[in-house]
């Protein structure tokens, strides 16, 4: 009765130590990912060349993801619906999309206390309008 009690307790140590060192993994993967999205860098497209239309792009750095339809018109950002945004803490940078409607540009700061879910937006932003044909 012991020895089977002393089995049954190492295996629920085995198991306890090895959901930790998969929990330490995922913790790891993940700011590993949200430290390289400080570094991602978000470049002006140039409007002047696209055709008028709704475009979408899209753009993940796990745990943060984002989709977005971006409409065009007479060489002008007129509006940008957020298809999807899994975001943690960062809803915040939703108010990113009036922005960068207004500026006419994905060359905006980041929203404060949201910096990966802006980085993600914008980014998702500039690659519907790379997906953009050319007039």
């Amino acid at each position: 009765m012991k020895r089977k009690t002393l089995i049954i307790l190492g295996v629920i140590l085995l198991i306890i130590i090895m959901a930790a060192i998969a929990g330490k993994m995922i913790i790891s993967n993940i700011e590993q990912n949200l430290n390289d999205l400080t570094l991602v860098n978000i470049d002006e497209v140039d409007l002047s060349k696209l055709a008028d239309g709704t475009y979408n792009g899209s753009y993940k750095a796990f745990p943060v993801e984002a989709e977005v339809n971006v409409t065009v018109k007479d060489n002008q950002i007129t509006g940008i619906q957020l298809v999807r945004h899994n975001n943690g803490k960062g809803g915040g940078a939703e108010a990113i999309l009036s922005e960068v409607v207004e500026k006419d540009s994905i060359m905006v700061d980041a929203v404060t206390g949201a910096t990966y879910s802006s980085k993600v937006i914008l980014k998702a932003i500039e690659n519907a309008l790379n997906n953009a044909p050319n007039e």
